[in-house]
């Protein structure tokens, strides 16, 4: 609860009961309430010019401009069909519902490269006016915030604090683990009470918040079966979310990393595992041309061939698939591009001298 709002709801009590009920003359009990609505009133506004001003959790720092995050995901988003199917809709129907069941919980599971940080980004620029800087958004990194094997227990005690101080200044929190597959066994474990189906804990309800884990753990596995449909002459977007999330339940309880054996698998706790299938040239080469619109240079055909050329791609039979997805990209157009105006300068500075 808001501080301010603390000492106001005292302050009124105070005033309500300094004199009891039934000895209170009218002049004394009308002094005591109208002071108690003048206080209400004072805080009113008080409350009404401070969220103009600063983030608050209510409109209009909370936006759920679920129209636009979809628009983003259809134009940016490049072949994750399942994706583009679960992400959206479960989120819309959690942000809808004035009290959901309980917190909603989306696991993100691919390669590096092919969209997961970028649609966790998505999400939050959608549901936050300020996006990923948001005070509602929390982002937890598992190399810098639990890099250490021996500090398991103490990491449990930190990430309990955090999400109940969190929840309490915000319902609609988000809460975002990145490199689950670098993060230790039991760590995630610590988060169960505030995913499973409690109205409220210690006077904390967390059924409003939103838990999304991003992870490589179960990439081959999808991969695997991505390559099968290649070689099936089957089209990507034949493969279902129903296969998909078999696979990498099995992948993400059994391979090394923050959801190996959790509680939170074997509890049904996960709402969606989010298949992130493996990016082809195509899709890269998209990628390619968003970045150089998105940086100012002229996305010519040479120029996207000769970037996507740049890159590494896998099965050797086919190389149809991009070794790192989009990760890659930013640095590979910068070198390529800069090495282009570079001749380009060198030409006409020839051209001058003859």
């Amino acid at each position: 609860m808001d501080i301010f709002r603390a000492v106001i709801n005292l302050l009124v009590l105070l005033l309500l009961t300094e004199v009891p009920l039934a000895r209170a003359e009218p002049l004394t009990l009308g002094v005591s309430v109208g002071a108690a609505f003048a206080i209400s009133a004072f805080f009113g506004a008080y409350q009404y010019t401070k969220c103009k001003v600063y983030e608050c959790c209510e409109k209009p720092w909370l936006i759920r401009n679920f129209t636009e995050m979809r628009t983003m995901l259809n134009q940016r988003l490049y072949g994750q069909h399942l994706a583009m199917q679960t992400v959206v809709q479960a989120v819309k129907s959690h942000f809808d519902n004035d009290s959901p069941h309980k917190a909603l919980v989306l696991s993100f599971h691919g390669w590096t490269g092919s969209g997961k940080n970028y649609v966790a980004s998505i999400i939050a620029q959608h549901l936050y006016a300020k996006g990923m800087d948001s005070s509602y958004v929390h982002l937890f990194i598992s190399s810098l915030h639990f890099p250490h094997s021996d500090d398991v227990d103490n990491y449990k005690r930190q990430l309990r604090s955090w999400i109940i101080g969190n929840v309490t200044a915000c319902e609609r929190s988000l809460f975002i683990f990145d490199e689950l597959d670098k993060m230790d066994v039991g760590v995630m474990d610590a988060i169960k009470p505030f995913i499973d189906h409690y109205p409220q804990l210690n006077g904390v309800d967390f059924r409003k918040s939103i838990f999304i884990f991003l992870s490589n753990t179960g990439g081959n596995d999808i991969t695997r079966r991505t390559l099968e449909y290649f070689q099936a002459g089957k089209p990507r977007d034949k493969i279902s979310l129903h296969e998909m999330e078999e696979i990498i339940t099995v992948s993400a309880y059994n391979e090394e990393g923050g959801l190996r054996f959790s509680q939170l698998i074997s509890s049904h706790l996960i709402d969606h595992f989010v298949p992130f299938l493996p990016l082809e040239r195509q899709h890269v080469m998209l990628c390619i041309r968003d970045y150089l619109k998105l940086k100012g240079y002229e996305p010519t055909e040479d120029r996207i061939k000769t970037i996507a050329d740049s890159l590494q791609y896998f099965p050797k039979s086919t190389q149809i698939y991009s070794a790192a997805g989009c990760k890659r990209i930013a640095n590979k157009a910068e070198l390529i591009v800069q090495a282009q105006m570079d001749d380009e300068q060198e030409a006409d500075l020839f051209r001058d001298e003859f």
